[in-house]
């Protein structure tokens, strides 16, 4: 329908645009009558201003006209299928300039019904999930129609094993505006053992329209509900369940046959090393020899010329550290405790008593500090080590034929300190802390 319009004036021509419909992907179609009502021969340059210009045109762009004769030309209108192109009303404006008489332009407008289509485009990342219990995914959503959509997701799985969760639950977009999704599925019951699973689900964004509306046809909707995965893994894996029957194994094999053996050889020895230690004077020991202390550094057995015979009540073979028939003897322990501050040297000494004799068989020296520094330890003159501190925490000796001390001389520990250590407090000390511990047996003489 293309009406026309009364005459102008000279040289202006008679214009009129009928509104028109048109859905962005589309082509829709208008016209326009031009008419020239002036005395002379008239060209007319036809184009489209405003905001339907990018996408609307006109055939022919350009007429000529004999006095007082029309012709139709045809506006063709292609918008985009974009959100860009919103739904509603759009002015649409031709402007029709005259070649003769340009200040005789004219620009007719009609008004151009913009349709709606929805359009919504959606990503899930990622497809599969790993977990114990749950799996998190992102959905990305973008509307890609031209009016504004309120989103509602559905999830489906082929069980009732999962649970799903959508957050923002239903969020609104303008056109052309994106939005994340966090989107949590989780199971009801964890695997403890065994193969893993796996649970397929969907994923279904849509316009939470009314359900009584109906789309236009124009409207494309969505995309297919997207698949994805959510993969169970066990609590405890295959090889867990191996590491744990081999230390099995092992435990048992440790209570069934190495733990006797170790405990019988820790027998044998305790046994013989007590059998190999002098006892108290006047006792015999488990292999019957004689309880009293030996002359010699061997500790063997007094010789028959050298006591008064199977009474063992004479002196011992040689030594000065031999009980007399009325002398007694016992186990003592003495200990030594030496403290110095950063780059002193000090001494710290233990007198055997007066008419006694110390026969030391064992020591233990405790650095438990860490200190560095020079530690010595001496027996009346002889001289028995010299150690780095730095090298050791607890360290001992042990004799079995003892080493004799004779009354009035010294068990010392000198100490020199280098660098205090750092105990288990964590704080490096003041100073150098040594302690040392000498065991043997105390025996007393007659004058």
């Amino acid at each position: 329908m293309t009406p026309s319009a009364a005459s102008p004036g000279p040289g202006a021509p008679g214009l009129d645009i009928p509104a028109v419909t048109v859905t962005p992907g589309d082509t829709a179609t208008t016209s326009l009558t031009v008419r020239n009502d002036s005395d002379i021969v008239e060209a007319y340059s036809l184009e489209v201003v405003g905001d339907c210009a990018p996408w609307t045109t006109v055939v022919p762009a350009r007429v000529s006209l004999y006095p007082h004769t029309s012709e139709t030309v045809t506006i063709r209108l292609e918008p985009p299928r974009s959100p860009e192109i919103r739904a509603g009303e759009m002015p649409l404006a031709v402007r029709v300039l005259p070649a003769e008489h340009p200040e005789s332009v004219r620009v007719p407008e009609t008004t151009v019904h913009i349709g709606e289509f929805r359009e919504l485009r959606t990503e899930l990342a990622p497809r599969r999930r790993r977990g114990w219990l749950r799996g998190r995914y992102r959905l990305a959503v973008q509307n890609q129609g031209n009016t504004p959509a309120q989103l509602g997701f559905t999830a489906g799985q082929a069980g009732e094993e999962l649970a799903f969760a959508f957050n923002p639950a239903k969020p609104k977009l303008e056109p052309g505006e994106s939005a994340e999704v966090g989107l949590r599925v989780r199971t009801g019951k964890p695997v403890w053992f065994g193969a893993q699973k796996v649970w397929p689900f969907t994923v279904d964004a849509a316009d939470d329209r009314d359900q009584d509306e109906q789309p236009a046809p124009y409207d494309h909707g969505v995309q297919a509900p997207l698949d994805a995965e959510f993969v169970q893994i066990p609590i405890f894996p295959k090889w867990l369940l191996a590491l744990l029957a081999i230390l099995l194994a092992l435990l048992i094999a440790w209570f069934a046959l190495v733990r006797p053996a170790v405990r019988s050889a820790a027998k044998d020895a305790a046994d013989e090393a007590i059998q190999a230690r002098p006892t108290t004077g006047g006792q015999q020991t488990p292999g019957g020899g004689s309880g009293g202390a030996s002359g010699g550094a061997g500790g063997a057995s007094p010789s028959a010329g050298a006591g008064s015979g199977a009474t063992g009540g004479g002196t011992g073979g040689g030594g000065s550290g031999g009980t007399s028939g009325g002398g007694s003897s016992g186990q003592s322990s003495q200990t030594i405790d030496v403290q110095a501050t950063t780059g002193q040297t000090k001494t710290g000494t233990y007198t055997v008593p007066k008419n006694s004799v110390f026969g030391v068989t064992d020591i233990v020296i405790a650095n438990f500090q860490g200190d560095e520094g020079v530690l010595t330890i001496n027996f009346g003159d002889r001289k028995i080590t010299t150690i780095g501190m730095e090298t050791f925490r607890n360290q001992d000796y042990h004799w079995v034929t003892p080493i004799k001390i004779p009354e009035g001389e010294t068990v010392s520990i000198t100490v020199t300190c280098d660098k205090p250590g750092t105990p288990a407090t964590g704080r490096q000390a003041a100073g150098c802390h040594e302690v040392l511990n000498v065991s043997g047996v105390l025996s007393t003489t007659d004058q």
